[in-house]
């Protein structure tokens, strides 16, 4: 987030709240002490990549999101979702439901979502690291580029 941090209004202060290694078990226990320490206008909700390379099931997964939307919105904040994959090896059947938890929330909830859009940074080895999921240091400016961009027509800016 920090990357982006300067395209938006002098304003709107963005505060990356995330933990290296968090699940949605973590990001729900710790959000509505962040939403009263910042009281935030959004939320973005970037969480579960961690729950899915644990094996974690896809209903607890889609609960725990689903929470943290009712939580955000329960605090006078707009919940944005960004979608997740995981890598194919964890059986197609776990891989799929686990990227479909994303869209089925977001039409459910009605929340905006940007779908995971990132297959160029996956497929490149430069661009991820050795765990097939998480970007390297190169991949940042393609990733701040498409959250800006979907930020930008989102939000209205």
């Amino acid at each position: 987030m920090s990357l982006i941090k300067h395209h938006f209004q002098p304003d709107h202060e963005i505060i990356n709240a995330s933990i290296s290694g968090d699940t949605t078990g973590g990001g729900l226990m710790r959000l509505p002490q962040l939403l009263i320490k910042f009281s935030p206008t959004h939320v973005l909700i970037e969480l579960g990549a961690n729950d899915g390379l644990r094996g974690y099931p896809l209903s607890f997964i889609e609960e725990n999101i689903k929470k943290m939307i009712e939580i955000c919105r329960s605090k006078g904040a707009r919940p944005i979702l960004f979608g997740m994959r995981i890598p194919g090896n964890y059986g197609s059947r776990y891989a799929e439901g686990f990227a479909n938890i994303y869209s089925k929330v977001a039409t459910e909830k009605k929340v905006d979502l940007l779908n995971f859009d990132f297959y160029e940074i996956a497929e490149t080895q430069s661009l991820i690291q050795s765990d097939g999921l998480h970007p390297t240091v190169k991949a940042q400016p393609i990733i701040k580029e498409k959250v800006q961009q979907f930020l930008t027509k989102t939000l209205g800016y």
